[in-house]
């Protein structure tokens, strides 16, 4: 059995990954500093934590379940009880694209991050269309970046992703730096800002007069059929009136040098931020 030790393993996140990988074949040991996580693992898993120590005697790979903030803090505090050979597993890219993971050769660093279930997908029973972040029981892709270390421990990150985030249909190998752009460029900046500027949308019609729930389904709706025929789930096109209006709406609603915000400067910044 690979030994893997999970820190942050009583928060939201570490819980979801502690309930998947007691699905599998890894001898994980469970880190949590405080006492409510330590109770909220118990209570969902039936396990109980160990020290930094202990946990990282022998563990092939570490896993860093922990806010995007505390990274280089808990990555710093750990790094020195690292075993040679070890792997490190970040789940986001944006400590590691920052740059605050420490500097040690011997220890790869890898980072696996989830795309979330699709909306377009083929959940057949009701608690799979309704697990949205995934985890549970929809399926969803994952991407991988093998930071830095040799490139047979690739397969043993995958490994470690297609456990915690299962199920998983797709994994995908990229590089941090693309992972950056997806997250947070294209998923965050572009997707969830032009999402919130649709339900102020909605609100708006709403506060014109528009009945709620007509204005909600009005929209989900639609959303569902532009979508399929933008992203090429089927095989539609738009209708002149359609056309027409998105040809003067792209021009009122976005500015024309919106693409700027995946120029490396303005990623690095966002990061900064987020960190």
């Amino acid at each position: 059995m690979t030994k893997l030790a999970l820190f942050g393993a009583g928060g939201k996140m570490g819980v979801r990954l502690s309930r998947n990988l007691a699905k599998t074949d890894f001898d994980v040991a469970h880190v949590e500093i405080s006492q409510e996580g330590q109770q909220r693992l118990r209570d969902a898993v039936g396990a109980d934590c160990v020290s930094t120590e202990d946990a990282l005697v022998g563990a092939e790979v570490v896993v860093l379940a922990v806010p995007d903030t505390a990274i280089k803090a808990v990555s710093r505090e750990i790094i020195d009880k690292v075993e040679s050979g070890a792997i490190v597993v970040c789940l986001d890219a944006a400590g590691p694209f920052a740059g605050h993971l420490p500097n040690r050769e011997d220890v790869t660093y890898f980072v696996s991050h989830p795309c979330h279930p699709p909306i377009f997908n083929d959940e057949g029973t009701a608690e799979g269309r309704r697990d949205h972040f995934g985890g549970v029981a929809a399926k969803q892709a994952i991407v991988n970046a093998l930071m830095q270390g040799p490139e047979e421990h690739y397969d043993l990150g995958d490994k470690v992703g297609r456990a915690i985030y299962a199920p998983v249909f797709r994994s995908h190998r990229v590089t941090v730096e693309q992972m950056a752009m997806l997250e947070p460029g294209l998923s965050e900046t572009v997707c969830a800002s032009l999402l919130d500027v649709m339900r102020e949308a909605m609100d708006e019609v709403v506060a014109r007069g528009v009945p709620k729930e007509a204005a909600r389904d009005f929209l989900l709706g639609h959303l569902n059929i532009l979508g399929a025929v933008i992203f090429d789930e089927i095989d539609g096109v738009f209708s002149d009136a359609c056309n027409k209006a998105i040809e003067f709406g792209k021009p009122a609603l976005m500015k024309e040098d919106w693409k700027r915000v995946f120029e490396p400067e303005e990623i690095a910044a966002s990061i900064q931020r987020i960190t």
